[in-house]
Formats: C-alpha cells, structure tokens, sequence
C-alpha cells in the first residue's frame, strides 16, 4: 500500500513547450495537496505524469510503503485512483453496472463506509455497493442508463469510484466541478474521512478545496 509519494526535481513537456521543472514535493499518509496555477501550467499533466500517463523530461516520481520503496508500476497497478475531468463513465450502462464493473477493474472489494458517509480502511470486506450509490446520492438512479444521468450526476457517479475500492491514493482534476455547494460539501467529508484512514490526496483546482490541503503552485517555465 502506497504511504508515501514524492517528486524530485520534476520537468515535463507537452507539444515541445516546457510546462515546469525542478520542482519536488513529498506526500505523506494523512495529507493532501492541491494544485493551483494558470491554465496552461502542467496541473492535470503532473496528475497524469503521478499516474504513469505522461513520461517525465526530468526526475523522478516515487513510492513507498510502510516497508519501503514501491515499484512504480506496482504502485500504479494496485494502490491508485485517477480521475480525470472527463467521466470516463460508458453510457449504455446502467448506474449499478458501471459502478460494479470499476469495483471489479479496480480489484473491489468496495470501502465500507462511517456513520458519516466516508470510507474506512479497517473492515472493507464484504461491503456492497448500494451504500456507495447511496452515499452519493444515486439510489434511484441506479437502474438508469448513464447517458440518461445530469451533468452533475455523472460526475457524482465518477466520484463513487473513489469508494468503489480502497485504493490509499486519489489523484484528482477538478473533482467539484460541476457539482453544487451540498455536495462539494458532502464530497468534502468523504476526503476529510480518506485523510483520516491514512489517504493521500493530490488535486488539481480552481475552486478551494473543502479539507486543509498545501498549495502547490505551478507557473510555467
């Protein structure tokens, strides 16, 4: 399990333009960062360099567990999520289905949830995912074709996966957008209990975040 990530001395390119370099940080279990900066700066490429998406011009990205360095590969593979801007979701499944087949995908068994709706590490065994559904809001929709779902819904739908399975690492982009100030709220909670269970969190935003997080400002190069 990932309890640790870091950068060390990190450039990346896109299109032949240098997005940022030299740039270091390191995460531990408990924390969160958020990404700030203009559009253009390299907030979702850095997301998606963390996610084995994008290949570095320079330095490293790493990962540890509570034994020692992790396999970038391994941690990849098994220890976390992505969510990108886009939902990703496949519309001609129902909701139940779509969040079933990612529980599956992303090797489930789905996080028990706290009297508050959050995910707990201890005791995820055995869950079911009509509390996820339930959690955000999707009980009724969960017969109903994701095409079918609002814009806000979908995106609530591509949050569940967070809880689909425990996975300690959420790199997210822009994971409120577009949802409104209830549920930013409600997701806020979620992040404070993944924190609280020993998570680790990188987002890239506009917005604040509703949980502390350090601001990790990128500019260009």
């Amino acid at each position: 399990m990932i309890t640790a990530v870091s950068a060390e001395a990190l450039a990346l390119d896109r299109a032949g333009r240098r997005l940022f370099e030299d740039l270091s940080f390191h995460l531990r279990p408990g924390e969160a960062i958020a990404l700030t900066g203009p559009n253009g700066a390299g907030k979702t490429s850095l997301l998606r360099a963390i996610a084995g998406l994008l290949r570095p011009a320079a330095g490293q990205i790493r990962f540890a567990s509570a034994q020692g360095p992790l396999e970038a590969d391994e941690a990849r593979a098994s220890a976390l999520h992505w969510l990108g801007s886009a939902d990703g979701l496949k519309g001609s499944r129902t909701a139940a289905a779509e969040l079933r087949f990612w529980s599956e995908w992303t090797g489930g068994p789905p996080v028990r949830l706290s009297g508050r709706g959050g995910p707990e590490r201890s005791g995820r065994e055995g869950a079911g995912l009509d509390p996820v559904l339930d959690a955000f809001g999707l009980s009724s929709q969960a017969h109903t074709e994701v095409r079918r779902l609002s814009t806000g819904q979908r995106r609530r739908l591509a949050l569940a996966r967070l809880l689909a399975s425990f996975r300690p690492l959420w790199l997210l982009d822009e994971p409120l957008a577009p949802l409104d100030a209830r549920w930013r709220t409600r997701v806020g909670e979620m992040m404070h209990a993944h924190l609280d269970e020993g998570g680790l969190i990188i987002a890239a935003v506009h917005d604040t975040l509703p949980i502390g997080a350090r601001e990790l400002r990128l500019e260009s190069a």
